[in-house]
């Protein structure tokens, strides 16, 4: 009951919104101090393309907690977490166009001829747009539950364009993308377990047990 009613706080809704915006506060500092390395770009495009992932996955692990925890009041969290999910791709977006390829089209078609993961990154991105667009309770009703549900599934899809993208990014050491990849799929297959036993026909109240 304690859980729950802490759950159900606003104020664990205002305490998780700050938590979520500290690695921002802290890149933020970095670069007025000039803490952040001798590439403070290469930093911010690292850090920002880092925790993106990880606000994927946060997301998307709140359906399967909310139902084996028997927590409904995790709900209130998960679009919350899904906004900063796109702001941070965003940060990782805007670092890359301004401070690394200064707006430059040319510079970044070459960038992207030569480095594939900029394209599945991007993609991932764009399916990000719809999503957080579409993210309010107007939204919902303007679509319908059941379409709005289907839309928002292409967020699996990002997050697997997304692993994608850091694993080709990373050369040497690819254990963050390997376990954001294992994450992901235990999560892709517990939906698609939950998915084929709602299909299944369930026993009827009257059938006589053996």
């Amino acid at each position: 009951m304690r859980i729950r009613a802490s759950l159900s706080s606003r104020w664990t809704k205002w305490a998780l919104f700050l938590m979520c915006l500290v690695p921002f506060l802290r890149l933020a500092v970095g670069l007025v101090t000039g803490d952040l390395g001798i590439n403070p770009v290469e930093t911010l495009q690292h850090s920002t393309g880092d925790w993106t992932p990880q606000f994927l996955i946060f997301t998307l692990c709140i359906t399967p907690l909310r139902k084996i925890l028997q927590l409904p009041e995790l709900i209130r969290f998960r679009r919350m977490l899904g906004l900063y999910a796109f702001f941070y791709v965003c940060m990782h977006l805007l670092t890359y166009l301004g401070p690394d390829q200064s707006f430059s089209l040319a510079g970044m078609w070459l960038d992207v001829a030569k480095r594939p993961f900029i394209t599945v990154g991007f993609l991932a991105f764009v399916l990000l747009i719809p999503l957080a667009v579409t993210s309010t309770a107007g939204w919902i009703r303007k679509l319908g539950g059941k379409r709005w549900a289907r839309l928002h599934q292409l967020v699996y899809m990002a997050a697997i364009l997304g692993v994608i993208h850091y694993d080709w990014l990373v050369k040497s050491n690819k254990t963050r993308p390997l376990i954001y990849g294992g994450i992901l799929t235990a999560l892709l297959l517990w939906r698609l377990g939950k998915s084929m036993s709602a299909r299944l026909p369930q026993p009827s109240a009257s059938t006589p047990r053996a």
